[in-house]
């Protein structure tokens, strides 16, 4: 029965899901989308032989996301939305938002908590479907705007390198340079959230110990950020300052976003191990 409401659902919402589709080719932030539905199958398919035998009903708790859907399809339908055939970014994550929603709402009537409970982790999982929503995107740019400024300073400040800085430029011997939203880092630093919150799930067991893997993220990525706009700026100082309109500058993301998967994964071994020694103290007591 829930695999036709489920068919039902995506008929229904046919038209966002295919503006998604369109908005995750277009924009890079978003290009991330169409693996999450991949991924959250397989990852309730390996959990599948810890799902009980007889399904149960929840209304209670369905009618939660079954509410939050409702609020979600009417600011999709919403006459200030733009109209059927102005598809903002706004308009499709309102969308995607009422489906997902409805989606878990069906599954809890028709499935039961205590189904889902095995694989509460990839059905939540399936919540970054949604876009981010331009006030979103636009708050957590200015974040690591500022927050990547700071740590180029600190990266400065620490090398001795001569600089005099004024907000988010920075005024070095030949050049200056500012820190612009597209230096961010957004993406990235969404997409290493996700990859940290996987990561996690995979090989955490307490709670806990994922919050602070998740957590980490966010200073990782202004290290990160702070340290590409240090990089640049010091091969533009010693090396030419060129360096601002090459190759470096414009495609050097993917090289830094690699170096950050490193203490990331330092971090998650160094949980993963403390976990365990906890676990056969535990056991040994």
């Amino acid at each position: 029965m829930f695999a036709v409401v489920s068919g039902l659902l995506c008929l229904s919402f046919i038209v966002p899901l295919v503006r998604l589709a369109q908005l995750a080719v277009s924009s890079a932030l978003h290009s991330h989308i169409p693996l999450i539905p991949i991924i959250s199958a397989y990852l309730i398919w390996l959990r599948r032989r810890a799902l009980p035998p007889n399904p149960t009903s929840s209304p209670a708790l369905g009618a939660i996301p079954l509410a939050i859907g409702l609020v979600a399809l009417h600011a999709y339908f919403a006459p200030g939305s733009g109209g059927v055939a102005n598809f903002t970014t706004d308009k499709i994550a309102a969308g995607i938002l009422a489906f997902v929603c409805l989606l878990w709402a069906s599954a809890l009537f028709l499935l039961g908590a205590p189904f889902l409970r095995p694989i509460a982790f990839p059905v939540a999982f399936l919540v970054f479907m949604v876009p981010l929503p331009t006030f979103l995107q636009s708050a957590a740019e200015v974040f690591l705007q500022r927050g990547s400024a700071e740590a180029a300073a600190l990266f400065f400040w620490m090398t001795g390198s001569a600089v005099f800085r004024d907000g988010l430029v920075f005024q070095l011997p030949g050049i200056t340079i500012q820190v612009a939203e597209e230096c961010s880092g957004i993406r990235s630093t969404y997409v290493l959230f996700i990859t940290s919150l996987l990561a996690g799930y995979a090989c955490l067991r307490s709670y806990w110990r994922r919050a602070v893997l998740a957590l980490a993220v966010i200073p990782l990525g202004l290290i990160r950020n702070g340290l590409r706009v240090y990089t640049i700026g010091w091969l533009c100082v010693h090396v030419s300052p060129t360096v601002i309109d090459s190759v470096v500058h414009r495609r050097g993301g993917p090289i830094f976003f690699a170096l950050s998967l490193v203490p990331l994964f330092l971090l998650l071994i160094w949980l993963y191990k403390a976990e365990r020694r906890n676990g056969r103290g535990q056991s040994g007591s």
